[in-house]
């Protein structure tokens, strides 16, 4: 890789704190077995995104509902010390953020997830100007479905200034149709679908005519596949052993935002976002994988 610039990227969307824990094999029913390890950390897809963004080297800014609860704290706290500026929209709120409880299998690497979301959050996006100070201020936007309202904002008003949108959608939730006219780069789990699409192909057929300018697939250790502007590509995936996949999607997301933050092309934005989520999948625990990396570097030209 060789050096590109250090961008700025506003991620609007959700945080929550995430406990983790790593076992031989999951608990069965009224079953009771002993960690590993036990990991506790900020998450959510624009949280973690934004972690990977600032560990390569990007300057990071999450735009989330927090507040003031002791939850809130840890949260803040852990995002701060990975690099992170946290913008609060709710700073007086006192119900705490979501809670996500994870149990890791140390075999295999593979997670399950119990925990509460914000598609249906109501929460606002900032006031017109500090809102426009925000985005202006930003080289690329991501957004994650959360908070619906804060994110087409957010997304709306990198619109209009001309800032690249990069939109997370693991799954289709209610904001989708909003946010996807909005986003130059839509980045999909293999798994989502668009309204009445049976396949990636028919999915990705669907998000073009939507307007997303770039649609990318990521697919686990199958190739990344992505279409733009009448071209398309594939970038395979380097052979790792797994041991925590927990997160693996959204540092694809922060480290392909990155590479479109240092106005990259789909080719170079997708083999970065592939490099670090198999970077990620290799360390157990939801931040060693950072100490692993060049010293903070961008992606290469396509």
């Amino acid at each position: 890789m060789v050096r590109m610039p250090q961008p700025h990227g506003l991620f609007a969307g959700l945080a929550t704190l995430d406990v983790a824990q790593h076992v031989e094999r999951p608990p069965g029913a009224n079953e009771k077995v002993t960690a590993t390890a036990t990991h506790l950390s900020a998450g959510g897809p624009a949280a973690n995104a934004a972690v990977a963004f600032a560990a390569l080297g990007g300057r990071a800014t999450l735009l989330t509902a927090l507040g003031e609860s002791p939850t809130a704290v840890l949260v803040r706290a852990e995002l701060e010390e990975q690099g992170v500026d946290v913008v609060d929209v709710t700073p007086d709120a006192t119900a705490p953020p979501p809670v996500s409880a994870i149990i890791v299998t140390t075999a295999t690497g593979e997670r399950s997830v119990v925990g509460s979301d914000a598609v249906a959050s109501t929460v606002e996006a900032p006031d017109g100007e500090a809102l426009a100070a925000l985005v202006a201020d930003a080289d690329v936007v991501l957004v994650d479905g959360h908070h619906p309202r804060l994110g087409v904002g957010t997304a709306t008003a990198a619109r209009t200034a001309g800032v690249p949108v990069v939109l997370d959608l693991g799954r289709w939730k209610p904001a989708m149709d909003a946010l996807v006219p909005l986003a130059d780069h839509v980045v999909c789990s293999a798994d989502a679908r668009a309204p009445g699409a049976t396949d990636h192909a028919s999915s990705v057929a669907a998000l073009r005519e939507r307007g997303a300018r770039v649609v990318v697939v990521t697919r686990g250790a199958a190739p990344a596949l992505w279409w733009a502007d009448g071209d398309d590509g594939e970038v395979a995936v380097p052979r790792v052993v797994a041991v925590d996949t927990l997160g693996a999607g959204d540092a694809f997301h922060g480290a392909y935002t990155f590479a479109v933050g240092c106005g990259q092309g789909p080719t170079a934005a997708v083999r970065l976002g592939v490099d670090v989520a198999s970077l990620r999948v290799a360390h157990a625990g939801p931040r060693a994988w950072a100490a692993h990396l060049p010293a903070r570097q961008g992606a290469t030209d396509d």
